[in-house]
């Protein structure tokens, strides 16, 4: 197996799908391995597929990480050097209601990646965590350092626990890891389910807009460009540890730059040319009125900057939205 061979599980969501572009253009081959749920909308996640397919270098596997003898067997076959681990169970309201889906992809399937790399001599694991981990912490901006011990919702909760199981699978059995916990993810290709979408398709429809805490939110907005470069830079940054300290690291991936949901909206609006209809709502169970990264060590370990600001981010998202969809809304 070639060591520039990753397996990029997830490969057929949002984040999975640019890094493993991004990746097959800077020659690596690429194993997509993704169960293509209704979680949302499976065409959204086939027509994302479809521009990987027509590179030489991807190779489709759909299977289900719960699945312990597909996994196990699709990772004994090839032996990935790296594995960047980014199917999950995703969503924080979800999860109030589909408690199983998350042990079932977020316990169960991420602890059959670890025994995969565990056995298979996995150079480096990357997988993905969540700024949600941060829960009721008032401190701000959220860092590395901080206790993450009062998660609000069972996503992040089980993104708690996969931080977790890393490090215990790091010090036992020295497989390098680093988790990713991301802020907010946007861009070109996003997930249906996040508000910079939703937001988007109400406004061309014409239908209102959910604002929670009555529009007193403010979120660290990260363009997508920004994650897939840091995945990208910390492919070969691989934690070495030592005989008193697990090889596992855990960063921020944010733009370090809280955003005012309002302000955003007023972006969209104008870069939509419409005026959205706003429904005002209380505090959703689960939720939290801030996020904000700390990116300190990500600076100082890779050089990462986030460069992309709200403005050119949400043009470059509706520019895409309007593309794909069309102005009639999704």
């Amino acid at each position: 197996m070639s060591d520039r061979t990753i397996l990029v599980t997830g490969a057929a969501g949002f984040i999975g799908f640019h890094v493993a572009r991004q990746l097959l253009a800077e020659g690596y081959t690429i194993v997509g391995l993704d169960s293509v749920n209704d979680y949302y909308d499976p065409a959204l996640k086939e027509a994302r597929l479809a521009q990987l397919l027509v590179h030489p270098g991807f190779t489709f596997v759909k299977a289900n990480l719960a699945d312990r003898a597909a996994l196990l067997d699709l990772m004994a076959t090839h032996k990935f050097p790296v594995v960047i681990h980014l199917a999950a169970q995703a969503g924080v309201r979800y999860s109030i209601d589909n408690p199983h889906a998350y042990a079932d992809a977020n316990l169960e399937g991420f602890l059959n990646v670890l025994e995969g790399c565990r056995h298979n001599d996995c150079r480096h694991l990357l997988y993905a965590s969540s700024s949600s981990v941060y829960g009721a912490n008032k401190k701000k901006p959220f860092s590395v350092e901080d206790r993450v011990d009062n998660p609000i919702s069972l996503y992040a909760a089980t993104k708690k626990a996969n931080e977790l199981m890393a490090h215990s699978y790091s010090h036992l059995y020295r497989l390098p890891t680093t988790g990713l916990r991301f802020f907010t993810v946007y861009g070109p290709w996003g997930r249906p389910d996040m508000a910079m979408f939703l937001f988007t398709k109400a406004i061309i429809e014409r239908t209102p807009i959910k604002l929670f805490n009555h529009g007193d939110m403010r979120r660290d907005f990260t363009y997508v460009d920004d994650v897939v470069s840091v995945i990208g830079r910390l492919i070969d940054h691989v934690p070495a540890g030592n005989s008193d300290e697990a090889p596992a690291r855990i960063y921020n991936v944010g733009n370090h730059k809280p955003e005012d949901l309002m302000h955003v909206v007023k972006v969209l609006e104008a870069e939509l040319g419409l005026e959205a209809i706003k429904t005002m709502l209380p505090m959703q169970p689960g939720d939290v009125p801030e996020t904000f990264a700390d990116v300190d060590d990500l600076m100082r370990d890779v050089g990462f900057k986030p460069d992309t600001s709200i403005e050119n981010g949400i043009r470059h998202f509706v520019t895409w939205y309007r593309g794909h969809y069309g102005n009639l809304g999704a």
